[in-house]
């Protein structure tokens, strides 16, 4: 049995908002309350800057029903940010300060709500804390709309993002026939290295049509194989729909998007988009068509209207479970979800896994789910993705508008 730990925890989260975050954030708050072993709990504003700036708010003076509206509350509640911390071994003065901050106000958890860096960032920490010999358990809470964490069968937010994007496309599907007039469409959807998100343009099948072709960054693109592709069905169809992850590239590894991105996150990650007009544009000098080009951009990454239960329910517990591993002596791992087929239906339970493996590696669709003809993506995909999109999410209603979480964020006293 591991030695009791007692003190104050600290949750953050990091990296991009999605649909379901808050709702990890409410189970990782929700749980500290209650538990006996954490004696405070804090919120960082804006994630491990927060921290870095003794920014802190205080999550027990916060009321019990606006934290539970977190549950249908989109974007990051408590701020997020997109830090790059450096490596302790190469500059520890990040860590150092950090340690400042824990031993200032008796930290002793800390729970990272993120994607790959972010799960980096609580690995660092994790070891720091551990070479330092300051007792502190640090657990990692996967969010990514991306689902490109490796160690785990699927990501909170993605479930939510995938039912968004099959949604869209399935309704923008529908507006392309409404006109006895030959059209093109090409709809661009998130993912730089990873195609998850694209890929679920496919779930549009069950309502109405999937896209006629579907590009993604797993598989090097060819410019006149496009062309040729889409071209071919037009004429076949006099219409054509066309999915593009905005990460596609040429086999050299230049992004389709632009030769050279103009700008970058904070990760040091190229900031693309405006590849379906470039792509629309190019379409349209080559066949003479009408081309229309869909971006789907921030909309696909918050968009709660339309989140999946599922996601929700698995949000809250992985929170949940993040705390409740750190109390019985849990440190240095991330929660991750192991799928269950044997009973004939989904179902989902509830592993960890060590930051070690988890930061910074990237898990992308396999390529044996891709088409040969690498434009589109197998049934099998549809089988993985589907049971991540069911249930339909129980916001409460304002006005006919949703209500989401407005709480206090009252500032710890420095």
């Amino acid at each position: 049995m591991s030695e009791l730990l007692r003190g104050a925890c600290v949750f953050g989260q990091s990296g991009g908002p999605t649909a379901v975050i808050n709702a990890s954030a409410y189970g990782v708050i929700k749980t500290a309350l209650e538990a006996p072993e954490i004696t405070n709990v804090y919120g960082a504003a804006h994630g491990i800057t927060g921290i870095l700036g003794d920014t802190l708010y205080d999550m027990g003076q916060e009321d019990a029903g606006e934290l539970a509206l977190l549950l249908n509350t989109p974007s990051s509640e408590l701020g997020s940010c997109r830090y790059k911390i450096a490596d302790p071994d190469i500059d520890d003065k990040d860590f150092r300060r950090i340690l400042e901050i824990f031993k200032k106000y008796d930290i002793r958890y800390f729970f990272y709500n993120g994607g790959n860096d972010s799960m980096d960032t609580c690995s660092k920490v994790s070891r720091y804390m551990e070479k330092s010999g300051y007792a502190c358990r640090v657990m990692g809470i996967p969010k990514t709309i991306d689902n490109d964490l490796v160690g785990t069968d699927h990501c909170p937010g993605f479930g939510s993002a995938a039912k968004y994007i099959a949604t869209s496309v399935a309704e923008v599907c529908k507006d392309t026939y409404v006109y006895d007039v030959g059209t093109i469409t090409v709809v661009e959807i998130m993912g730089r290295h990873a195609g998850w998100l694209t890929a679920a343009s496919a779930l549009a099948s069950i309502s109405c049509a999937p896209p006629d072709l579907i590009y993604l960054p797993e598989v090097d693109f060819d410019l006149e194989h496009f062309i040729s592709d889409v071209t071919r069905i037009y004429e076949e169809k006099g219409k054509c729909l066309v999915a593009v992850s905005e990460g596609i590239h040429y086999a050299d590894g230049t992004f389709v998007s632009e030769a050279k991105a103009s700008s970058t996150d904070g990760f040091g990650h190229a900031q693309l988009g405006g590849l379906a007009a470039r792509l629309a544009e190019l379409i349209k000098q080559r066949t003479g068509s009408k081309v229309r080009g869909i971006e789907l951009s921030l909309l696909q990454r918050c968009g709660a209207h339309l989140a999946s239960q599922t996601d929700i329910d698995e949000a809250f517990l992985a929170g949940k479970y993040a705390v409740e591993c750190a109390v019985k002596g849990e440190t240095g791992k991330m929660v991750a979800f192991e799928r269950d087929m044997s009973g004939g239906s989904y179902a989902c339970k509830m592993i960890l896994q060590p930051l070690s493996v988890v930061a910074n590696a990237e898990k992308k669709v396999p390529l044996e789910w891709i088409t040969p003809e690498g434009n589109n993506v197998t049934d099998a995909f549809i089988d993985y993705a589907l049971p991540l999109i069911q249930g339909e999410n129980k916001r409460i209603l304002e006005n006919g508008l949703p209500r989401f979480a407005q709480l206090k964020k009252v500032l710890v006293k420095k």
